[in-house]
């Protein structure tokens, strides 16, 4: 993981196929299953939000989304602001290689300058990638091969 450049950036490897790597990302309830409840479409300029426990009195629980790059199965990105003044993107890129798929996750946009960016930019470095990450996709994955 690097925290360069104000970015969060993951490589991680996945023994499955981009298709279902993509469907992973793309479908809402897998969605769901590995990272937040969701109302995701994969379709160019869809707003959506993710929900989860609050963090009062900064986050309200919603993180809320707009899709502005999709293509399948290779790329898919969208903005993510889940507090005021913090307007971020997550962009997700699958290569097929031999072994399956390599995934690299890349959040972008923090102003490291600003103290709630840079609290949220620590908070956030252990969960993309982080180990806990990696095994619900991964276990879904595996669910989707079923």
């Amino acid at each position: 993981m690097s925290r360069t450049d104000s970015a969060i950036r993951t490589e991680t490897l996945y023994r499955h196929p981009p298709h279902r790597v993509w469907r992973a990302l793309t479908d809402s309830d897998a969605l769901a299953t590995w990272l937040m409840p969701n109302d995701f479409v994969p379709e160019l300029g869809h707003r959506f939000t993710f929900r989860t426990q609050p963090v009062p009195p900064y986050f309200d629980g919603v993180v809320h989304c707009e899709v502005t790059e999709l293509e399948p199965p290779k790329t898919l990105a969208y903005t993510w602001c889940g507090m005021p003044g913090m307007n971020t993107v997550v962009r997700w890129e699958l290569t097929e290689i031999d072994d399956g798929t390599l995934l690299v996750c890349t959040h972008s946009g923090f102003d490291l300058t600003e103290e709630s960016h840079l609290k949220t930019f620590r908070s956030m470095s252990g969960g993309w990638g982080g180990r806990k990450m990696v095994a619900a996709l991964d276990r879904v994955l595996t669910e989707l091969a079923v």
